[in-house]
């Protein structure tokens, strides 16, 4: 961030920062969703695949658009995130089953809420910025994201969770 003197600037490097969020948890989710026994779990992850490409997709274009150098700027956050979630569910795993499908809900959800979080924090900067075509793409991709984790947790509540417990 070093360098970063208006808002404008501030918008372009989170965008930036985003599309290798977006790419760090595409691959770890490749790996996760391998783990996943439940099939409408194992469906959903392979699902949001198609809307971390389209949401990549949305980045790239709004970089350009700002005419700035289309390169992202690596994510540190979600290196973290990623790093705990395959820790959880693939390196130190609980015994496949359910209770391993909980815990990649788990781990979804959190690297999801930081994408929620981000993305929007760009909208809330297009608005300021006035960018009347990037806020509400931007708006779209938040409630996209906010329906895949609504979708996680309902997944979660109505049969995961009762397996895990029941298992």
């Amino acid at each position: 961030m070093t360098g970063i003197t208006t808002l404008q600037e501030l918008y372009v490097d989170e965008l930036k920062d985003l599309w290798s969020a977006n790419d760090q948890m595409a691959k770890a989710l490749q790996k996760i969703a391998g783990q996943a026994t439940n099939p409408k779990l194992k469906n959903m992850l392979q699902g949001s695949q198609d809307g971390i490409a389209k949401h990549t997709d949305l980045l790239k274009t709004l970089i350009e658009a700002q005419d700035e150098q289309l390169k992202k700027e690596h994510c540190k956050g979600m290196e973290g995130l990623v790093a705990e979630a395959l820790k959880h569910t693939v390196e130190e795993a609980p015994k496949s089953g359910p209770v391993r499908d909980a815990a990649i809900i788990a781990q979804f959800q959190r690297m999801t809420h930081y994408g929620i979080t981000g993305f929007g924090t760009v909208a809330a900067f297009a608005t300021a910025l006035k960018l009347d075509e990037d806020a509400p793409q931007l708006t779209a991709a938040v409630a996209e994201m906010h329906n895949g984790d609504d979708m996680m947790s309902e997944l979660a509540e109505s049969a995961v969770n009762v397996d895990a417990v029941e298992g």
